[in-house]
């Protein structure tokens, strides 16, 4: 039998994402509300749709998530302090904010550890916690390892694998991508700091996806399946 409060765990865990580009003001209160009804952690919102998100949450305990430079992450750093600025200012408790894939890949260390951190600065001096968005399916696993340490030493609260968006050209021509694969959750897990914590964002679709990645340390998830998840526990028996 599952343990008791193993239902409200999940639901902390949830990320619910209400992010894709063709999602109207309608999409995003309904979203908004499911995240209520469920007391999932935050709902992840499009920049423009924080002050919307925030006054319907408010005093729910479900908190508001803004996206920073999504999901391409190519914003110059000014512009993604300033979008955090923006974010909090209308009611975000959390920022996910993407790193440059292209500084990365060209190794330009120094420019992404600046990034990183005048960016968690500038959340933190606004008490809000920040998740940078790596997006995996662009990098090898030692740039996964060297980001990870660069949010170690600028104590992050959260490394996050993916958008959901880091499409893949496929050698056929068509466009696919992996998203919060184990191989590299086991990664960032191993290379961050205890104090860091782990978000999984693309791929995990069902309840039984969030427990196995919650058996590898990740205590976030991005999820659009909210729904789906949360009434399979209840059917299991979590209480």
């Amino acid at each position: 039998m599952p343990s008791t409060n193993l239902l409200k765990t999940i639901a902390k865990m949830i990320d619910h994402s209400l992010l894709h580009p063709t999602f109207t003001d309608k999409t995003i209160i309904e979203g908004c509300e499911l995240s209520k009804r469920y007391g999932v952690a935050t709902a992840c919102v499009k920049p423009y749709s924080v002050s919307l998100a925030a006054d319907i949450l408010k005093g729910s305990g479900v908190g508001v998530c803004a996206v920073v430079s999504f999901p391409h992450g190519n914003s110059t750093l000014s512009i993604k302090v300033k979008e955090i600025e923006q974010a909090l200012r209308d009611g975000a408790v959390e920022i996910d904010a993407v790193i440059n894939p292209g500084k990365v890949l060209g190794g330009d260390w120094n420019y992404v550890s600046n990034e990183i951190n005048e960016m968690n600065e500038f959340t933190v001096s606004g008490n809000a916690l920040l998740k940078i968005i790596f997006e995996n399916d662009y990098l090898e696993d030692h740039h996964i390892i060297k980001l990870c340490e660069i949010c170690s030493t600028h104590n992050t609260a959260f490394v996050k694998t993916s958008t959901g968006y880091g499409f893949v050209k496929q050698q056929d021509g068509s466009y696919n991508y992996k998203g919060a694969t184990d191989h590299h959750l086991k990664l960032m897990r191993e290379h961050c700091g205890q104090n860091i914590q782990i978000k999984a964002a693309g791929g995990v679709r069902t309840l039984d996806d969030v427990l196995r990645v919650r058996t590898l340390g990740v205590t976030r998830i991005g999820a659009t399946a909210t729904e789906t998840i949360l009434e399979d526990a209840k059917k299991r028996g979590f209480v």
